[in-house]
């Protein structure tokens, strides 16, 4: 059984990764709301961690609020391929990939690097009222893609009715 472990420096470990209390987003300190392991076929795949401006253990209104927020993938297993990553998003996005967002999810994973992901690193998703959601890789901007409404989309697939697992969406609402 995997634990959250509270260290006294503000940082918080799950599955050997330790990531800050606070991080910064649109120039706001945001805090760190819990962490979840993203497990598949009994592997440990990546870290899923939710940072908000309030923290909060509803679901609904981590997705609803228009304040800035962070999701962060820090990946554990050895890599992840661009096919395999582009298929997690499809599955991540469902029928709505094909709605009216399905060209800005289409143009989110064209930034996918080529290479895929491998140990240690850290996709995000920063979303900024008024500017949209940025996509990052190890800190660095990607892409954004304006308005609410996709940032809904985005943090929905984590914490929304049919999350990757159930165990991740407990553990970054903090529960």
């Amino acid at each position: 059984m995997l634990t959250l472990i509270l260290h006294t420096a503000l940082a918080a470990s799950l599955a050997g990764v330790t990531l800050p209390d606070q991080v910064t987003v649109a120039g706001q300190a945001i805090t760190l709301n819990g962490l979840g392991l993203r497990e598949k076929y009994l592997l440990d795949i990546y870290v899923g961690a939710l940072y908000l401006q309030h923290p909060t253990h509803d679901a609904a209104a981590a997705i609803a609020a228009d304040e800035p927020k962070r999701v962060v993938m820090h990946f554990v297993y050895k890599a992840v391929t661009h096919e395999q990553m582009l298929a997690t998003f499809q599955e991540g996005f469902g029928d709505r990939s094909a709605g009216p967002q399905g060209k800005n999810v289409a143009t989110m994973g064209s930034w996918v690097p080529e290479a895929g992901v491998k140990r240690g690193d850290e996709l995000g998703f920063d979303y900024t009222p008024g500017v949209g959601t940025t996509m990052t890789l190890n800190g660095t901007a990607l892409g954004t893609i304006p308005g609410a409404d996709f940032m809904k989309m985005v943090f929905g697939i984590y914490l929304g009715p049919k999350p990757p697992t159930e165990e991740l969406k407990a553990g970054m609402l903090g529960g």
